[in-house]
């Protein structure tokens, strides 16, 4: 139909000239890196002359009033190769048609002369993909990452506008809402969570080397999950582009925290280490086994540096069939100072003065790709990505001497508290994901993907130590029968999905075009998860005593037992089953008339979530949940094109947020700090409507202006909060009838100096995105029918609304690109984020309203903060690089802090709760490419 297109305006445009004397140039440029795709907004130029022009969404460009003659045509797109076509004949009253393809690559053509080769995962490229699309997203590619020093995807996604992430939970959040309101994909298939505290799987896992680009699509489309409010982030996955790549890198570098203080001489891990060969840990004994078959100290690694080694390969066989592997594998390290407090009805229960974490990170990934093209527009992708990591955290408070553990001793016995933490978590994912795109048959264009993952996310042998001790005393903790244990913790998640779109072109011309969706998806996920805690109990107090707090495995001997000075506390598996079935059927419909696009979408969508348990908090241990929402999710989107460079959207959308199984189960996970997560079974799904309005103007091919205003409405909303009456446990709850967020984003990608050379001069660019946001929600509070008395409040200290958790008021990036151009160019990049402060946890009631002036627990705030990274490249010949990476330059202090009224005075004051700093990370990497 294209190719028909192409002739009748070929065609048309020789018969309008038909009686001018000076002729016409005129053609179709293809993608060759997207299967001959038209490739829009590339350059055509005439060589030496001022007369040019840009393909057209289409690919098409015409060239008018031309003198006849010979010429050279220049054909360009940044990112891409420039080609040079000679002889091109220009006759009187008559078209010269020039039809090629544009790629990385080079091409076999007599007439083309190969400048430049680059990759296609460029910046330029993802903005052309914004301009064009309907919804409103953005993206940002593998090109980009590497020159701003970004390792991972979940670093990504704060580069892009309205995106920050929580230091305090590790969350991503986008325009203020969190891991409960987003869909996380890969090429578009849902991919489970490693963490039983998160619905989204750590982004954090996905290394730069792996992704091709993050999208974060803002608005909702019905071909995507209904389950979010905020958006959806989808990580493209690496391929090849060009014929062929061999190349190896290696990275090394510290963390300024670790090699300060004679930290690096004495780095503590966990005896887990001694079973982990290769970044795979594999246990040698049953966890019970090694209450006394494994010491409980801690142990010491040398050279604690940070380093990585990553090769990767692909291959062109043939015209149709590119194969690609990457692998890698990163070791880091990082050490924590810091402090805790916890504070209760506003009384202090517990203080640490003296935290400290030591954590060792090793992480393993593989990714293959196949990609087989019959033609440029029916394919098959194959691709399987393996991310295995290990997390070695050692945690210690109270070495000082002035830890204080409420509950456990009376100040005037002279004791205070030390604990020890040492985990292992290793987390494996397997992905795989089979998609295609055919022609069925000229106006019908079929795409489809079907995909199976596996995560284990194990912590297979948790040590935990909470001791008393003074002077060269030390006692072992009396509160509990589980302070002196070793646990297992197991997550296994299955889960199978499949989508297909089939797309009737019914209409495709210049000025109209008119088209029908019709699709489907399925999502079956599966949950097993088990926790399970041995403990060790003194017969009497005192009955062992430990030579000191760094040698508390000398009393946890076989004699001991023997001699009925210690046993075994055993506590029954904690455990919960679950599985989630999603069916869903979409359509829509679009509109194309002149510069209007109309999109208008249903998506049906039926969610059943079943979870059973048998956790030991609850009476009777056993129980089970059963919710089931069936609804349509319709969206809206309008695109008007002001010019051909600038556009206006509006969209908007019905969908739903869905209670994780974490959230439902009433499980109780225990952190190093001893604050306690417990899910609720009473909670319910949040429906969500969304607004947006954006206008967006691209002066270049490389530049960009926009400005938003969105607005959102929650029913229902969930929120993490304090719990009233129980120290330290948070759980989850729908607080609020109602909450809303709105707010205003502004984003520039800017060329402030750009060269017209290809070997030189210097470029300079800005990208800069700011976001102001509003949030607020009621507060609920539940009475009897007459009203007399109170059944549920989420109301204190007469607050009757708070703001949203995890949204900040203020979201600020920018990156200043440097470039030296020259056939060895230097490049630097300095980038800096900032995010204000937003509300960790809401605060708790008292569990008697009429002390709820003094007696309540306010809310958690986890303060702003700003980074700054810095990193310098240089290309050295043809085949190596050097890159050297600056990273959290200013290391600042992060911290959550509350507001305190000490002895019910009367007078309030912010303490500071939680703080640590990260670290300073600087490394230098090295590739060479064959």
């Amino acid at each position: 139909m294209r190719n028909l297109l192409t002739f009748i305006a070929i065609f048309c445009t020789a018969m309008t000239f038909a009686q001018d004397q000076n002729g016409s140039i005129s053609g179709k440029i293809l993608d060759k890196e997207m299967n001959e795709e038209p490739l829009p907004f590339a350059n055509v130029q005439i060589a030496g002359s001022t007369q040019g022009t840009t393909t057209d969404f289409d690919g098409l460009f015409e060239l008018t009033n031309v003198a006849p003659g010979t010429y050279t045509l220049v054909i360009s797109f940044v990112g891409y190769e420039t080609l040079e076509l000679t002889d091109v004949v220009v006759e009187a009253g008559k078209v010269t048609e020039v039809n090629t393809s544009l790629g990385a690559g080079s091409v076999s053509l007599d007439e083309v002369v190969v400048t430049t080769t680059v990759r296609r995962d460029s910046e330029t490229a993802l903005l052309l993909d914004q301009k064009k699309a309907v919804e409103i997203k953005e993206s940002i590619g593998a090109q980009q990452l590497t020159k701003i020093g970004v390792s991972d995807a979940a670093t990504a996604t704060t580069k892009i506008s309205g995106v920050t992430s929580s230091e305090g939970s590790g969350d991503v959040f986008i325009r203020g809402l969190g891991d409960r309101y987003l869909s996380t994909t890969l090429n578009g298939l849902p991919i489970p969570s490693d963490d039983v505290d998160r619905k989204n799987i750590d982004l954090g896992l996905f290394p730069t080397r792996v992704i091709q680009n993050v999208g974060v699509s803002k608005t909702y489309s019905v071909e995507n999950y209904a389950d979010q409010a905020s958006g959806t982030v989808d990580v493209s996955s690496r391929e090849l582009v060009g014929d062929q790549e061999f190349s190896v890198r290696v990275r090394g570098g510290a963390n300024t925290n670790v090699i300060s203080d004679g930290v690096a001489g004495n780095f503590k891990v966990s005896p887990m280490q001694n079973e982990t060969t290769l970044g795979f840990y594999n246990q040698n004994n049953l966890t019970f086994n090694n209450m006394l078959d494994q010491t409980w100290n801690t142990q010491e690694t040398s050279a604690p540096f940070n380093g990585s080694v990553a090769v990767s390969a692909g291959k062109k066989i043939g015209e149709k069939l590119k194969l690609f592997f990457t692998g890698s594998q990163s070791i880091s390290h990082q050490y924590r100072e810091g402090i805790f407090k916890l504070y209760d009805q506003n009384f202090l229960d517990d203080s640490l003065n003296d935290v400290t974490e030591y954590r060792k990170n090793v992480t393993t990934s593989g990714l293959f790709d196949a990609t087989y093209a019959f033609n440029y527009n029916n394919k098959i992708k194959f691709n399987t990505l393996l991310i295995n990591t290990i997390n070695d955290q050692v945690y210690e408070a109270g070495r000082d001497g002035t830890g204080l553990i409420f509950e456990e001793t009376n100040p005037g016995e002279g004791f205070s508290q030390f604990i020890r933490d040492q985990n292992l978590k290793q987390t494996r994912l397997w992905v795989t994901q089979l998609s295609g795109s055919h022609p069925l048959f000229e106006k019908n264009q079929i795409d489809w993907a079907v995909g199976y993952n596996r995560v284990d996310a194990d912590e297979p042998n948790r040590i935990r130590n909470e001791v008393n001790f003074m002077m060269d005393s030390v006692q072992l903790g009396r509160t509990g029968g589980f302070q002196q244990s070793k646990r297992l913790q197991k997550i296994g998640d299955d889960e199978y999905n499949a989508r297909i779109k089939d797309v009737f072109t019914i209409k495709d011309e210049e000025n109209t075009q008119i088209s029908i969706a019709l699709g489907g998806s399925f999502r079956y996920k599966e949950r097993n998860f088990l926790s399970q805690v041995y403990g060790v109990e003194e017969a009497f107090l005192s009955a062992v005593t430990p030579t000191s707090i760094d040698d508390l495995s000398s009393v946890f001997v076989r004699n001991n037992f023997v001699n009925e000075l210690l046993d075994f506390n055993i506590q029954p598996v904690d455990s919960y089953d679950a599985d989630l079935q999603s069916i869903a059927a979409f359509t829509t419909f679009n509109l194309g008339i002149n510069k209007w696009n109309f999109n208008l979408g249903v998506r049906y969508q039926d969610d059943d979530l079943k979870v059973a348990y048998d956790v030991g908090n609850v009476p009777g241990r056993i129980g089970e949940n059963d919710k089931a929402y069936q609804n349509l999710y319709p969206s809206f989107n309008v695109k008007y094109s002001l010019s051909e460079n600038s556009a206006i959207r509006f969209a908007t959308s019905r969908t739903i947020t869905l209670p994780e199984f974490k959230e439902i189960a009433p499980f109780e996970y225990v952190s190093p700090t001893g604050l306690i997560t417990r899910g609720n079974p009473e909670l319910e799904a949040s429906t969500n409507y969304n607004y947006d309005l954006k206008w967006e103007y691209f002066p270049s091919s490389s530049q960009l202006l926009s400005l938003a205003a969105f607005y959102k409405e929650i029913e229902n909303p969930i929120n993490r909060v304090i719990t009233r009456g129980a120290s330290g446990i948070f759980s989850y709850f729908n607080t609020s009838d109602r909450a809303e967020v709105y707010g205003l984003e502004f984003e520039s990608r800017i060329d402030l100096l750009k060269s017209e050379e290809e070997l030189a001069g210097y470029d300079l660019g800005l990208n800069l995105n700011a976001t102001r946001m509003w949030h607020t929600q009621d507060l609920r509070e539940i009475r009897t029918e007459d009203g007399s008395r109170i059944i549920r409040t989420f109301r204190y200290k007469g607050k009757t609304e708070t703001g949203l958790q995890g949204a900040a008021d203020w979201i600020l990036n920018s990156t200043l690109n440097f470039e030296a151009k020259s056939e060895n160019p230097f490049t630097a990049a300095l980038t800096a984020n900032y995010s204000s402060d937003k509300i960790f946890s809401l605060g708790g009631a008292p569990l008697n309203q009429d002390l709820s002036e003094t007696e309540y627990n306010d809310e958690i705030i986890e303060k702003g903060f700003v980074t700054l990274d810095l990193v310098l490249g240089k290309r050295l010949g043809d085949h190596w690089n050097v890159q050297f990476r600056g990273l959290n330059l200013l290391n600042p202090d992060i911290k959550r802090t509350q507001l305190v009224r000490p002895g019910n005075t009367g007078i309030e004051s912010d303490k500071t709760v939680r703080s640590y700093t990260n670290g300073s990370v600087f490394s230098l990497g090295v590739q060479y490419t064959f």
